[in-house]
């Protein structure tokens, strides 16, 4: 599994949604694409959440972008991570 942060930014739309239903929702989907959520995070700035999450690979995580989008209207914007000790030991 690779790890990845999404980061989201709710649209106007998203902002009335807003409840434990639905983050529960974003989690089943984010479950039924493959991946498993370490963490979330809700920010001030640019991006009003954060998902650390874990996909097999990147054709998941667009996956659950999509889904999530489409749920939530949300729209999120993902990264690949790898700790700085894999780091380390890959440019070793």
């Amino acid at each position: 599994m690779a790890t990845f942060f999404m980061y989201g930014k709710y649209s106007q739309e998203a902002m009335k949604g807003i409840s434990a239903d639905r983050t529960k929702k974003a989690l089943d989907v984010i479950t039924g694409a493959g991946g498993k959520v370490n963490s979330m995070y809700a920010l001030l700035g640019k991006y009003d959440i954060v998902l650390l999450v874990d996909f097999p690979a990147v054709a998941e995580v667009m996956k659950a972008s999509i889904a999530l989008n489409k749920l939530t209207g949300i729209a999120f914007t993902s990264f690949p991570a790898i700790s700085i000790e894999e780091l380390d030991k890959a440019i070793a």
